[in-house]
């Protein structure tokens, strides 16, 4: 799952919501350091991922892929599931609209920002000029998100045009997040 999915399925706690999107902020850092609710949901984004990665419909859809894709599947395919969040946020998303969520992610990121890992800070400030949690919901979102994802990186350029991927396999990746979610949203329960 990508930032979407981790910010929605934490619990409803700035700080551990705040972890949850520093999960991919902190590699190398020494998580017993962090503030305590921040290394939970820390923990929790790991946590999640494992499910995600480990499960056979995460396989399943990375085996869609065509090269050159396949070696960036995992990242691209987090990316169309969190398309498949805010497509349906009004049925999965717990109640508030997604611009409604978004809106008070952005405003909690801000006000602890003394907290927030350096890269994350730099990533917030462009994530929310560029509005791009609000067009996860639209292809054309998810495309702007994959080609400026490829720019970070000097070996991530097939990113940019992954969404080929999803257009060409779009019924399938919605099936196969119609059936994760379930599972994925179960498990974070009962590891909360």
């Amino acid at each position: 799952m990508n930032w979407l999915a981790h910010l929605r399925l934490a619990p409803d706690e700035p700080l551990v919501r705040l972890g949850n999107l520093a999960g991919d902020f902190v590699r190398g850092v020494d998580v017993s350091s962090l503030h305590p609710d921040v290394r939970r949901g820390v923990l929790q984004h790991r946590a999640i991922d494992r499910f995600v990665d480990d499960h056979s419909v995460h396989r399943r859809g990375r085996a869609r892929f065509n090269a050159p894709w396949r070696r960036f599947a995992g990242v691209a395919l987090d990316v169309f599931y969190d398309h498949f969040l805010a497509r349906d946020w009004s049925r999965l998303g717990g109640g508030a609209t997604l611009y409604a969520f978004v809106d008070r992610v952005h405003a909690e990121l801000e006000h602890h920002r003394a907290l927030l890992p350096p890269a994350l800070a730099s990533v917030h400030d462009r994530l929310r000029a560029r509005g791009w949690l609000r067009s996860y919901g639209t292809v054309e979102g998810i495309e702007r998100v994959l080609v400026a994802m490829s720019r970070r990186g000097r070996r991530s350029q097939p990113l940019a045009t992954a969404v080929g991927e999803l257009q060409r396999n779009y019924d399938a990746f919605d099936a196969d997040f119609a059936e994760l979610w379930p599972e994925l949203e179960a498990f974070n329960l009962r590891s909360l």
